[in-house]
């Protein structure tokens, strides 16, 4: 008697280290067998992204995968190297017919999918590239007439709200997989050595649902709080979709749009998607800008090196550099005082504060990383090109009594309440006491100077 041919697919994660709601695993797993499968991309690490902080949590967020496919019967198989030719020598070896994958939105990501389409025809096999993975709203499917993409968030974000997302799908009850060496599961140190952020978050989706069930209770007050540098009272879940370990669309979802903090959180995940539909349209702005203004950038190492070390002498924008150096992660209202403070206070280039936030940040998502730094620029899609943060008016507006200073800069720990944010200030006697740098650079000369070069 003929013995029946088994249906095989693979299930090729990459951002998207989850078992709920991911359209990719859930479609692989309709085959009679599946292959969960991770390829640790030398690519990506010769091009220097791969960094200590991401490192570890990618190797948390892998260990949590791996643990959650066992418990329904398979396991996560790993290799390394060139993704498309372990992708295609595992799909020969279990004679898979379908290859199943999310959609994404770098130039990188896109020329690789490209390319393991046409290796895995040459071989009889499919690729099937999954949407709305990564993203709540696929790259493309709002467009306004005439054009690939929005470059104007507020006629995006209109559309955007109008669509009917998706229902997160529940994750396999079991798989069954064939038999193939699954691999060894990296460990940090396995993806780039080097000491990570003291205080960085664990990775992995459980770490993740974890987090959610307890933001969704909370979502309702972010309206008020959200730009409360001391309150702290943010989702913290961006590392967590920048892996995905967390679907966009099971978060909005899950938070919904019942009040005007939700509807505000929201939005932010509306931000994401704008994002990644940009770049999807025109991947070299991960590297140019969107809006050029003829910008000639100083060039002064020293101030670059007082900003990444949190030294500039502006306690508010010393607190959130110091944040980043501590937990891999910064709070979004001090992401944008510190980028309004390197390119138009010492008017340094947007890409030297983008690489540094790309070295340290645990979210260090190219979409967000430099659309956001080109926002702040003043290159990007922002309508306002010339907005200047005044990192003292942010202070007293976003961090009144100075705790969120006093919490990441110890050196002013004992100046009370408004008068940390201008130590320069204080008596002489304290002021000598401090050990904390003079301001680097007078504020309105900055402003000046960026002012002037921009005509």
């Amino acid at each position: 008697m003929r013995q029946a041919v088994r249906v095989i697919s693979v299930a090729l994660f990459t951002r998207d280290l989850r078992v709920h709601d991911n359209p990719v695993l859930h479609a692989a797993a309709q085959a009679e067998q599946t292959v969960p499968l991770f390829v640790v991309d030398d690519a990506i690490a010769a091009a220097g992204y791969v960094r200590p902080n991401r490192a570890r949590f990618l190797a948390e967020c892998l260990a949590d995968l791996d643990g959650s496919l066992r418990e329904r019967g398979g396991c996560l198989v790993v290799r390394r190297g060139d993704v498309v030719e372990e992708v295609r020598a595992v799909a020969q070896e279990v004679t898979a017919e379908q290859v199943h994958v999310a959609a994404d939105v770098s130039g990188y990501a896109q020329r690789r999918r490209d390319a393991l389409a046409a290796a895995l025809e040459e071989d009889g096999r499919e690729l099937v590239v999954h949407d709305a993975v990564v993203t709540a709203v696929p790259p493309g499917a709002l467009t306004p007439q005439g054009r690939d993409h929005f470059a104007v968030f507020t006629p995006y974000s209109r559309r955007w709200a109008q669509l009917r997302l998706r229902r997160p799908l529940d994750p396999p009850r079991q798989l069954s997989q064939p038999r193939l060496r699954a691999g060894s599961v990296p460990r940090a140190a396995d993806l780039c050595a080097g000491d990570t952020a003291p205080d960085l978050a664990p990775g992995g989706e459980s770490a993740a649902r974890e987090r959610l069930d307890r933001w969704a209770s909370r979502a309702c007050h972010y309206a008020e709080q959200h730009d409360a540098l001391a309150a702290d009272d943010t989702s913290r879940l961006s590392p967590y979709l920048h892996f995905g370990c967390l679907s966009a669309a099971e978060v909005v979802h899950r938070v919904g749009t019942g009040s005007a903090g939700a509807e505000a959180f929201v939005r932010q995940v509306c931000w994401r998607d704008f994002h990644h539909q940009v770049l999807a349209a025109r991947p070299q702005v991960a590297r140019e800008d969107y809006r050029g203004h003829g910008d000639r950038w100083r060039r002064d190492d020293r101030a670059l090196h007082a900003w990444r070390q949190g030294r500039t002498g502006y306690p508010i924008v010393d607190a959130g550099m110091r944040q980043l150096l501590a937990q891999g992660w910064m709070h979004n209202r001090a992401r944008l005082i510190v980028g309004s403070f390197l390119t138009k206070t010492l008017y340094l280039d947007w890409r030297r504060g983008a690489a540094h936030f790309l070295d340290l940040l645990v979210d260090g998502d190219v979409a967000n990383n430099q659309l956001n730094w080109q926002w702040i620029a003043g290159t990007g899609t922002d309508s306002r090109p010339n907005r200047v943060l005044n990192p003292l008016a942010q202070a007293r507006r976003y961090d009144s009594e100075g705790d969120y200073v006093r919490r990441y800069v110890p050196e002013l720990a004992d100046v009370a309440g408004a008068a940390v944010h201008e130590p320069w200030r204080l008596p002489d006697d304290v002021r000598g006491a401090l050990e904390y740098p003079e301001p680097i650079v007078d504020l309105a000369e900055g402003r000046r100077r960026f002012l002037d070069a921009r005509g």
